[in-house]
């Protein structure tokens, strides 16, 4: 028979980096959480490599900033795509220095490494429990909690927890997906790739950036990755045999103009097959998903860890207003609203650039080679960070809804190291003293963060922007700007307080 019920704020089902990093911003916040994994410790081999200041900066919100800046590095190299006869037809340069999130703009990790600098991170919570070696068995909702029902993959008891939310971060098979009934959508691409990791063991002249190579014999992906690790990414054609090609005589014989099996040592070699697919319903009134469980990208942009830690991001503010009692439940409704946009316009560009770099028609091949000859390259920048319809003022599109930079501030520290994990009111005493009362209380019952004395980076940007103020949300995206009193009053409407 189960045990009582344990009572929890949040359920999280899977402690990958999605998981991981949502129990450690609601463990910052004081939550209570349960995380229920399956496995009994960190998978061992390679899989994501890189994430982007953003992701940096929710790494900082979660406490954790040097712990992961002492196991990546940042992607100063760029990137290089290269056609069928060896020719560089656009570099995609790269930097060191600190771009819009207070850090440089891309970094390479190794995975196990950072879930271990999460799962380590996640000891400081005396209130965030960690269940290895369980699997979930049942999930059942009521209007006051959420019932979950999780079994010991040693002993087969099985224990229950109530909880107010329970959040999938299980992965493309999720079974919280299954109890919500989403549906999949496909949008278009479904590849196989070889992806062989190895390890350097001498001194090896590879290119210490990332190489594209647009051959349309075999198209491939180079990578440096972080420290002796390099990887290769290989397209797999439609005659390969695949338990051939995965043979290690076939493996190294595809590297070959590279690397030498007496040079390297192969960690991993295992055929993916590259999908795009997005969920429809990420939520099911206490039931969340989020990450591969509710969508799942072609590698070709670094974005698919990526995504996922930014719904972390985006959920965990929320969560904690409503548990807390700051918002109404009316908030999460805008969790899926504001999120689904951004990944599918980042996965639609995965898939574009997919099919340029995946082309193996040697006419399609020559006529691509031709345009990026021409100076006329397809772009690939990535979509803006632009949140869909949600807690903020549509009626400045170019601004609300957009993060916020975060400058060094004059007593040296970083914005948000100042602002914490709370909404903000920065302005000028003037035009702050121009909102009316009630705006005022509102900013108290939101328990914001208000500057009225900007230093000088704040007062660059509110001047570059013609705003006398701007109002920021927890996850630091931008609520909107404010001109005068009345914009402030009108804008802090976005701020969700609870009635």
């Amino acid at each position: 028979m189960p045990e009582r019920a344990d009572a929890y704020d949040v359920v999280i089902v899977g402690l990958g980096p999605t998981g991981a990093t949502l129990a450690n911003l609601l463990g910052a916040a004081g939550r209570s959480v349960l995380v229920i994994e399956k496995e009994a410790g960190i998978f061992p081999l390679p899989r994501a490599i890189h994430f982007d200041g953003e992701v940096l900066r929710i790494f900082q919100a979660a406490g954790l900033r040097e712990q992961v800046l002492a196991i990546s590095r940042p992607g100063t190299q760029g990137m290089h795509f290269v056609n069928g006869a060896s020719e560089t037809m656009l570099i995609r340069g790269g930097s060191a220095a600190a771009g819009p999130h207070g850090c440089a703009n891309n970094y390479y990790f190794h995975q196990p490494r950072l879930e271990a600098v999460l799962r380590e991170g996640l000891a400081r919570f005396p209130r965030v429990h960690v269940q290895l070696r369980h699997a979930l068995t049942a999930v059942a909702q009521d209007a006051e909690a959420a019932t979950v029902t999780y079994r010991s993959l040693e002993s087969g008891q099985d224990h229950v927890a109530r909880a107010r939310y329970v959040v999938g971060c299980d992965g493309a098979r999720s079974p919280v997906r299954q109890a919500i009934g989403s549906t999949m959508v496909d949008l278009g691409l479904r590849q196989p790739w070889l992806v062989f990791d190895v390890l350097l063991e001498q001194a090896v002249d590879l290119p210490p950036y990332t190489v594209q190579y647009c051959d349309p014999r075999r198209p491939m992906t180079y990578c440096n990755v972080v420290g002796e690790r390099r990887r290769w990414e290989i397209m797999v054609l439609p005659d390969d045999d695949r338990e051939a090609l995965v043979q290690p005589d076939n493996l190294w014989r595809l590297v070959a103009p590279w690397v030498r099996p007496a040079q390297a040592r192969l960690e991993r070699a295992a055929i993916y097959t590259f999908q795009s697919v997005v969920a429809d319903g990420w939520r099911d009134k206490r039931l969340f998903l989020a990450g591969d469980a509710c969508h799942q990208t072609p590698p070709f942009l670094g974005q698919g860890m990526c995504a996922g830690i930014r719904d972390a991001s985006n959920l965990a503010w929320k969560l904690d207003a409503v548990l807390a009692g700051r918002a109404c439940d009316t908030l999460l409704e805008t969790y899926e609203s504001e999120r689904k946009p951004h990944v599918r316009a980042l996965i639609d560009l995965a898939v574009r650039l997919g099919n340029i770099i995946q082309t193996t028609d040697p006419a399609l091949a020559a006529e691509r080679d031709a345009k990026f000859a021409a100076g006329q390259p397809e772009v690939f920048e990535l979509p803006p960070q632009l949140l869909g319809a949600g807690a903020f003022d549509p009626s400045t599109p170019d601004l609300a809804g957009r993060p916020f930079p975060q400058p060094q501030l004059d007593d040296g520290r970083l914005l948000d190291e100042r602002l914490g994990r709370r909404s903000a009111v920065i302005g000028s005493r003037q035009v702050l003293d121009a909102a009316a009362p009630a705006t005022a209380s509102r900013w108290r019952h939101s328990e914001a963060v208000v500057i009225d004395a900007p230093d000088a980076s704040l007062r660059d940007w509110l001047r570059s922007h013609d705003a006398a103020a701007v109002i920021l949300r927890p996850d630091r995206y931008i609520v909107g700007v404010a001109r005068s009193g009345a914009d402030l009053d009108r804008i802090s409407q976005y701020l969700p307080v609870a009635p």
